[in-house]
């Protein structure tokens, strides 16, 4: 699928690039064709190069929490969850913490810290692989978990929002939660109705209560707090749980006697060997999408939407914050860029800037993450991951401008 969908983005850009040379007389729309490859293959090396250090970083780490038991300890409080939901997945195996962990970091909006445990559970899961080019049910699940995650705290659109003059931030709170949940929601259906996997079991209902039981509790707490007040609660407590854990492996490791600085430079050492092997998946999809909004493929679209919507007697408010929903499975930046564009435009608190907010942070960037990913494990055959992950983009959109009509219309 994934070699279709890439050539598909090619074939696309290309006929579109013809439209707007031979009926709209733009001449010079193959010369910004070839300039996004450039762009795109050079800010591909930038990326891989950027993630060396955080990668070196946290496995450094991860390897001393490795060594000293800890993540093994992790593993078990969270085992019987893992067992129902990847029964390919035997006990005892490392792949538990650092899926895990990974989670915990995406819940917390700890982007540094999630990429690399993320990268360090792909990299478990694919020691029982037994078709290494091929995704397996455990990976697609993971996967898929990951492109939909929800994100209790999206501090940076708070940030946002208040840089550009919003009159209250933190509006966009609940109607993201609402929307994450619902892309996260769907991923997890998505993937258990192809997998057949039994979400009704009493061990899986247990756990996915008191997780949900917990995100109340912290939300509850969160918005019970002035606005500035939340941004700064909520950046002081991701950052010391963060360094929290970081004490905590060296202490452990210290405890059980581990040479501390030794583990490290060996995790450190893998850190550096991923980010280089996943310089080719990058560029590859990178370049793809850099052709999709320079060739105006993405222009088109928004076109479309908005004469298909008029026609159906349809409120078409909510098409000025499309532009976020189109470039947010294809790049975290160029989804942000599209944000900060509409509430320039249209004004920080106005509905198409306020939809866009709740898209910001409704799902990841699927092909990105896709990318990352299954790049640093070289699989190539993605089966139904990038079907199912898609789907859970597509819920969280609904979602975020169901949302956007319900709170703010």
């Amino acid at each position: 699928m994934l070699t279709h969908l890439w050539f598909g983005f090619f074939a696309v850009s290309f006929i579109s690039a013809c439209y707007q040379w031979l009926i709209n007389g733009q001449a010079d729309i193959f010369s910004l064709l070839i300039q996004s490859t450039f762009d795109m293959a050079g800010l591909s090396v930038e990326i891989a190069i950027g993630l060396i250090g955080i990668l070196a970083l946290w496995l450094g780490f991860f390897k001393i929490a490795e060594q000293a038991g800890m993540v093994q300890l992790l593993s078990r409080a969270l085992e019987p969850l893992f067992l129902k939901l990847m029964p390919d997945v035997p006990r005892n195996h490392p792949s538990h913490g650092s899926i895990t962990m990974n989670i915990a970091a995406n819940i917390l909006g700890l982007d540094n810290a999630a990429t690399p445990m993320g990268l360090k559970a792909m990299q478990d899961l694919q020691t029982l692989n037994p078709e290494k080019d091929t995704a397996s049910n455990p990976q697609i699940l993971f996967l898929v978990l990951n492109t939909s995650a929800v994100t209790l705290l999206p501090v940076t659109i708070f940030m946002y929002r208040a840089q550009l003059g919003s009159t209250d931030p933190t509006a966009v709170f609940l109607p993201i939660l609402m929307a994450t949940s619902a892309s996260t929601l769907t991923g997890l259906l998505a993937v258990a109705y192809v997998q057949k996997i039994n979400l009704l079991d009493k061990t899986i209902i247990f756990y996915f209560a008191a997780f949900a039981l917990l995100l109340a509790v912290l939300a509850s707490f969160l918005t019970s707090l002035p606005t500035e007040k939340m941004a700064e609660t909520s950046s002081l407590l991701g950052n010391f749980i963060l360094f929290g854990v970081i004490m905590l492996f060296l202490c452990a490791g210290w405890y059980k006697k581990v040479n501390v600085y030794d583990a490290f430079i060996d995790g450190a050492k893998q850190g550096f060997d991923i980010a280089i092997n996943l310089i080719p998946y990058l560029v590859a999809m990178l370049v793809a999408v850099g052709l999709l909004r320079s060739s105006g493929v993405l222009d088109l679209l928004l076109s479309a939407f908005d004469t298909g919507f008029t026609l159906l007697g349809f409120n078409t408010d909510f098409i000025q914050a499309l532009p976020t929903a189109f470039m947010k499975p294809l790049s975290g930046s160029g989804a942000r860029a599209m944000m900060l564009e509409t509430m320039n435009t249209y004004g920080v608190d106005s509905f198409a800037a306020t939809v866009s907010a709740i898209m910001q942070g409704s799902t990841e960037t699927t092909f990105y993450v896709l990318a990352v990913y299954f790049g640093s494990v070289g699989i190539k055959h993605v089966r139904h991951a990038l079907a199912c992950a898609l789907l859970a983009d597509l819920a969280g959109i609904t979602t975020a401008i169901f949302a956007g009509y319900l709170f703010f219309h």
